[in-house]
C-alpha cells in the first residue's frame, strides 16, 4: 500500500489530484491483496496442513474456514478488483486481468521454481505502475523504478521468511532459494537483494534532485533493512517474524510517508 501511494501521488505531480481516483486505488489494493492471499491459502490448503508451522495457525487446515468459502472468496475480491478498474479507466481495465494471473499464479510458482521469491516481488511491484497509471492513463521512468525496488526488497524478505520452511519444502519437494541453496547463502542472496532495492532508490532520489524529506525516508527505510539482517542468522531463526512483518512494515511506512511529504511540499 505504501508504494501505491507513491505512484499516486507521484502522478499528481502533473495531473489533478481526485479524491475518487484515489478512493479506488485503495479499493484495488484490498481487493488484489485479499485475492492474492486467500488463493495462496486455498491452494496450498493441504501441505498448509501437513506443516507443523501452519497446521494450527492457517484458517483452513484447523477449520475455521473451509475450502469452498475460501475460494468464493477469492473469485468474489478478483471480480471487485476488476469492477474498480473499470471505474479508473480503460487501461486498467485491460491490465487487470495480467495483473490478477501474476499476483494469483505466483501461488504455483514454488511448485516448479526457486524464483517464486520474484515472482512475488513482481507481483507487489505492480502497485506503484498501477496507481501510477489510475492517474495519469500512461507509463513513466521513476514509477517503474519505485517497481524495480520493490522487486527486490520483497523478493529479499520473502527469501528470509521462507527460511523457516526449508527443511519442509525439501520433503514436499517445493521450490525455494533456502531450498536450492541452504539457509547461509541464502541470507547472502537476501543481502544482495537488498542493496539493488536500496540503490534503486538511491539512484530515484539523484535522478528526481528529491529534497530533505526523500532522503529522511531513505535513511529510515536503509537502516530498517541493515536491522533486519542482524535479527536473521542462518542457525537462528527464532525472530524471523519480527524481521518480517515488523521491521519491513514500518520501513515501508515511515519511507511512504516522507517520500508523499516530498512530493506533496516540492
Amino acid at each position: 500500500m505504501p508504494f501505491a501511494l507513491i505512484g499516486f501521488f507521484l502522478a499528481t505531480k502533473s495531473h489533478d489530484f481526485d479524491w475518487m481516483i484515489l478512493t479506488y486505488v485503495i479499493l484495488c489494493m484490498i481487493f488484489a491483496r485479499s485475492a492474492a492471499m486467500g488463493f495462496n491459502r486455498y491452494l496450498d490448503r493441504e501441505s498448509d496442513s501437513r506443516n507443523p508451522r501452519t497446521s494450527k495457525s492457517r484458517e483452513i487446515p484447523n477449520g475455521k474456514i473451509n475450502a469452498k468459502s475460501a475460494l468464493i472468496f477469492v473469485i468474489i475480491n478478483c471480480l471487485l478488483f476488476i469492477g474498480s478498474t473499470y471505474l479508473i479507466n480503460t487501461t486498467c481495465l485491460l491490465l487487470s486481468p495480467l495483473a490478477l494471473l501474476v499476483i494469483l499464479g505466483y501461488s504455483f510458482t514454488k511448485r516448479f521454481t526457486m524464483f517464486c521469491h520474484l515472482i512475488l516481488g513482481l507481483g507487489l511491484s505492480l502497485a506503484p505502475i498501477g496507481s501510477y497509471i489510475a492517474v495519469t492513463n500512461s507509463f513513466d521512468l521513476i514509477p517503474i523504478l519505485f517497481s524495480l525496488t520493490v522487486i527486490f526488497w520483497v523478493s529479499g524478505f520473502d527469501i528470509i521468511y521462507s527460511l523457516q520452511d526449508e527443511k519442509f519444502d525439501k520433503k514436499e519437494r517445493l521450490k525455494s532459494i533456502p531450498v536450492t541453496f541452504g539457509a547461509k547463502a541464502s541470507l547472502i542472496i537476501s543481502k544482495i537483494f537488498h542493496v539493488i532495492s536500496i540503490s534503486v532508490l538511491f539512484y530515484i532520489g539523484i535522478l528526481e534532485s528529491y529534497n530533505f524529506y526523500y532522503w529522511i525516508g531513505f535513511s529510515v527505510f536503509l537502516l530498517l533493512i541493515m536491522y533486519q539482517h542482524t535479527l536473521v542468522k542462518h542457525n537462528d531463526l527464532s525472530r524471523v517474524n519480527l524481521a518480517f512483518f515488523t521491521t519491513n512494515g514500518i520501513a515501508s511506512i515511515v519511507f511512504g510517508i516522507f517520500v508523499i511529504i516530498e512530493l506533496t511540499i516540492y
